[in-house]
């Protein structure tokens, strides 16, 4: 009879416990899910890009509005993120206390062992399962979790007290920031740039502007410039009846105009100034309306050069070298295309010309810009910047490599990039194939 009491006691004992218990794991259970879904909607939410945000306005239902309503006041969106992701972390960590001390008493396990498992088991458990997995699932699917959180979220920064304490945390934020003054800019150096895009094998127009802008301050005028032979310009003395045919052939809006020689520019015309006395006599003196040229040396950097042209509003410079020859001309479109690539309008021909045999080897004309060169055949110019002296041809590049004004049929080979003359006279290099191939070789200069 008295064990039969006993057994009875037990029984009753174990009823009353296990309700708690149960009780306690369903609703630890519906924290966890809470928190992994509050934690995942703050990546989801900041991590959406144009284009998917873009998306989900072009949804129907409310949820995928309420999101972009939402993203419109980011600061209140991450308050109550927060807010309600740390009542939750708080719920979690106490309903674990109390279910670890209905299961296990420091008297039966020890006191460091109920230690770990009441502070790193239930620390373990809310990072993984509520922090890092929702986190990283969010990450990559931002636009379902966003809308899928937009309602709960909106609702709940209604709701008394989250919404007394995510106007507090809001201002208190904003007074703060005001206190402290500006936040400092993050200075990051050209080259932790160019490692993060290398790092990205992305090939899109947005990828490339990266590029030309990362590379853009490294750049001299001379690179870029328009060299002297190909440059259009008027002598001093021409009739005004021979530079209207030639401006109308050309199209170009600008040009310089020299006095004795191409190294002694006297202005720059505008054809604009010119607009007014279309109808001229032959004899007016078009020479009164030059004006004022830009002279700049070859070495200067296109990232200056382009602050100047926006300081002095100017289009165009004439480019000269140490000892003061005109080298050519560089403008303002120049510079741009080594940020957003070819800029064409309906006056421009095909300046580059070449002919592209297979993907290894080409043709091109003696004087193609190295830069030129780099950009159609898809390869890295760092080795020929390196190696290069004064040359920034292709023709003024070989012959550098051989010392000599090389001939037809002659061939210069520069890493596993070979060389090969097949046009050329007594004084420069008229047309080059260059071949590559697939692998790197060690520089061999051969004539």
């Amino acid at each position: 009879m008295e064990n039969f009491s006993s057994f009875t006691f037990l029984s009753i004992q174990w009823e009353t416990a296990l309700f708690p218990v149960v009780f306690s794991s369903i609703i630890l259970l519906l924290l966890l899910m809470a928190s992994a879904l509050v934690s995942g909607s703050e990546v989801a939410f900041f991590s959406l890009s144009p284009n998917e945000k873009e998306d989900l306005s072009s949804r129907k239902g409310r949820s995928p509005q309420t999101a972009l309503s939402l993203l419109e006041k980011p600061k209140e969106l991450l308050a109550i993120i927060l807010i309600a992701n740390n009542f939750i972390n708080v719920a979690i960590i106490i309903i674990s206390s109390y279910l670890s001390n209905l299961l296990l008493s420091p008297d039966e396990i020890g006191v460091y062992a109920k230690f770990i498992i009441d502070v790193v088991l239930i620390t373990f458990v809310l990072l993984l399962f509520g922090e890092v997995i929702p986190k990283i699932y969010a990450a990559k699917h931002g636009p379902r979790v966003s809308v899928l959180m937009a309602l709960p979220l909106y609702y709940l920064s209604r709701t008394f007290p989250f919404s007394l304490l995510k106007r507090g945390l809001v201002k208190g934020t904003s007074a703060l920031s005001s206190f402290l003054g500006k936040k400092k800019s993050i200075n990051v150096s050209t080259d932790e740039l160019e490692q993060a895009l290398e790092l990205t094998k992305a090939e899109d127009e947005d990828h490339k502007i990266l590029e030309g802008i990362v590379k853009f301050g490294h750049k001299d005028v001379k690179q870029i410039m328009k060299a002297r032979i190909d440059v259009l310009a008027f002598q001093a003395d021409t009739s005004y009846q021979e530079i209207y045919q030639q401006i109308v052939e050309s199209g170009y809006s600008r040009i310089p105009v020299y006095g004795e020689s191409f190294d002694k520019i006297e202005g720059i015309l505008y054809v604009k100034d010119l607009l007014p006395h279309i109808d001229a006599d032959p004899d007016f003196k078009w020479q009164d309306l030059l004006r004022e040229p830009y002279f700049v040396p070859e070495n200067k950097k296109i990232d200056d050069l382009l602050k100047s042209f926006q300081e002095q509003r100017m289009h165009m410079a004439i480019v000269v070298d140490e000892y003061g020859g005109t080298s050519g001309i560089v403008t303002l479109e120049d510079i741009l295309e080594e940020i957003v690539g070819d800029i064409s309008d309906e006056f421009d021909e095909e300046d580059l010309v070449y002919s592209k045999l297979d993907d290894f080897n080409y043709v091109f004309e003696g004087k193609t810009a190295l830069i030129d060169m780099y950009r159609v055949m898809d390869i890295d110019g760092e080795p020929f910047e390196e190696a290069k002296s004064e040359s920034d041809t292709i023709a003024g590049f070989i012959i550098e490599q051989a010392g000599k004004i090389l001939k037809k049929n002659e061939r210069v080979t520069f890493h596993n990039y070979t060389f090969i003359v097949e046009a050329a006279d007594n004084r420069k290099v008229k047309r080059v194939k260059v071949s590559m191939s697939p692998k790197e070789n060690e520089t061999i200069h051969e004539v």
